[in-house]
């Protein structure tokens, strides 16, 4: 009788330790959350190079939207870059028809990672106008 107590309650103790993770654990960034925080973690430690624009793109993101991508060139080091960034939710900020072929930019990248790069974001704009 002794042996079937200790069992309810390792048992009844285990339920609530999983019922307490599944309240509390952090859940899953949306690919949205982490586009954002790439953009503010490269504001705050990112450098400032030149760079030029090559080219936006609209692709279909899925049958009712569409998504916008700003391509461009730079270099560091004497590494030549070529990148894209995704610019749907920040076309308020920024004319998208003034940005063609050889418009020059300011491209601000992660010093340990140069391919991680950004043009645009909440709170910076590289494009020159």
């Amino acid at each position: 009788m002794n042996s079937f107590r200790l069992y309810s309650f390792v048992a009844g103790a285990c339920g609530a330790l999983f019922a307490g993770y599944m309240l509390f654990r952090s859940k899953p960034k949306t690919p949205k959350e982490l586009e954002s925080r790439r953009r503010e973690w490269l504001d705050q430690v990112g450098r400032i190079t030149d760079g030029t624009v090559l080219d936006v793109q609209e692709q279909k993101a899925n049958e009712h939207t569409f998504a916008t991508f700003l391509i461009f060139q730079y270099d560091v080091a004497g590494v030549s870059y070529e990148a894209s960034q995704d610019v749907t939710y920040l076309r308020q900020r920024i004319n998208l028809h003034s940005c063609r072929l050889g418009v020059p930019t300011s491209v601000r990248y992660d010093p340990q990672n140069p391919g991680n790069s950004i043009v645009v974001s909440e709170r910076w704009i590289g494009l020159r106008q």
